[in-house]
């Protein structure tokens, strides 16, 4: 049945001549965004463009995806591609995505993706949403809750005050989500001067929470001169204290200095030496950062492909020096050679190195891990092919061996027959 589908949506793409849907040398494979509609396209005035964008969604969402996440990405990004389009089914894909979403954080998981942070879920889903959330999950929801006080904060303020409150009182802190809240309360409202002085006695185990030492340190100086002075000199040699718990490191130097450079403007120099005089502890952390080496956070490296750089091998088959790069690297890289390629009107060149990308990108998924983004690979090396030959991108696309990197595949190749690029 999805093979017959998508042999109907392919015989679209070969009857309106869809074969490059975007020809060019752009090194990000983006495609020119056209000019938005002032009203939505009635079904007897769809383009070609617009029947193959509807049948392309609708056969991506419905392959299975048994990853949640993979079904939340799936959903996500479908919304968006056909939301121009048609509206009704882009509530709905996002409906069940929030729902996705929300078991997702209920179980204590990060979603890889949030609709609720995009700012597209309509604002009873997002009221209904933050009234179902548990206090324990207000940390792996917190970009879910910062999305529904962006776009719903009469819906959802009072709602997400109480979450976080009640989160405190179990030592649970979402710093990002705080910072959100007293910004829209605002920060000289008694809830913002109160939550937060409480924030920093409620401070987690440090040991389990390492990570959230930025977000810790970017809240005190966000908040360190909205309070009064007594606050700010309490709280800030709190965060310090609980900072030098943390495995000396780069992260934990640099947010030792953004909060004494925080206090320092907040107390002034003299009340800041006073205040760190008069605190043995913190005093030892924060000289023990300004009198070692400069920090280093090591970060992992960004993997990119230029096309500009491929376009300079044009006429020669660089498949053999792309073999030995580890798998993303190589998808990337020889999608890259691909575009430069077959934009360059050699199509025979141009399928061998997406025969090699789109083999890559399968071993890509079979190893990924959740510390990597596989899909940016997948619809990075979808996108470059679908520029060169839309067809050929598409059928691409459903040979891949996973049926969630099928559909991640499929709508980044509608996402360039629509002439939109949408970002996760």
């Amino acid at each position: 049945m999805h093979r017959r589908r998508i042999g109907l949506i392919v015989a679209t793409l070969l009857s309106t001549g869809l074969f490059a849907a975007g020809q060019g040398t752009n090194s990000n494979f983006t495609p020119k965004t056209p000019r938005k509609s002032t009203a939505p396209a009635s079904p007897r005035q769809l383009t070609p463009q617009q029947n193959f964008v509807i049948d392309a969604v609708r056969l991506a969402v419905s392959l299975r995806q048994p990853d949640p996440q993979d079904r939340l990405r799936v959903l996500a990004v479908a919304a968006d591609v056909i939301s121009p389009i048609d509206q009704k089914t882009a509530k709905n894909l996002r409906r069940e995505g929030v729902t996705i979403e929300a078991q997702l954080v209920q179980a204590g998981q990060r979603p890889a993706v949030s609709i609720m942070a995009s700012g597209q879920a309509d604002c009873a889903l997002a009221q209904n949403f933050v009234t179902n959330l548990r206090e324990n999950s207000v940390v792996a929801a917190e970009q879910s809750l910062v999305g529904a006080l962006t776009s719903c904060r009469k819906q959802t303020l009072q709602v997400v005050a109480m979450k976080l409150d009640a989160a405190l009182k179990r030592r649970i802190v979402a710093a990002r989500a705080l910072m959100a809240t007293m910004e829209a309360m605002g920060t000289k409202s008694q809830w913002s001067q109160e939550h937060f002085e409480e924030m920093f006695r409620s401070l987690p185990d440090p040991k389990d929470n390492a990570f959230e030492a930025e977000n810790f340190a970017a809240m005190y100086a966000r908040m360190s001169s909205e309070v009064d002075q007594g606050i700010a000199k309490k709280t800030g040699l709190g965060l310090v204290e609980w900072l030098g718990k943390l495995d000396d490191g780069g992260m934990r130097s640099m947010a030792v200095n953004i909060t004494s450079d925080a206090m320092k403007h907040a107390l002034g120099d003299k009340g800041f030496e006073d205040a760190v005089s008069g605190d043995v502890v913190a005093g030892s952390v924060i000289r023990s950062v300004q009198n070692g080496a400069p920090a280093k956070i090591e970060r992992p490296p960004v993997e990119s492909a230029s096309v500009l750089e491929a376009m300079k091998h044009n006429g020669s088959d660089q498949t053999a020096s792309l073999r030995d790069l580890p798998a993303s690297h190589r998808a990337r890289e020889a999608a890259a050679h691909g575009f430069a390629a077959g934009t360059s009107g050699d199509k025979q060149q141009a399928s061998k190195y997406f025969d090699m990308a789109f083999d890559a990108v399968d071993e890509v998924w079979d190893a990924r891990r959740p510390e990597q983004n596989a899909a940016a690979v997948v619809e990075e090396v979808s996108e470059a092919a679908a520029q060169v030959d839309s067809v050929n991108a598409f059928m691409r696309a459903q040979k891949l061996r996973d049926s969630s990197a099928q559909a991640i595949a499929m709508l980044a190749v509608a996402r360039v027959v629509a002439g939109t690029r949408v970002t996760h």
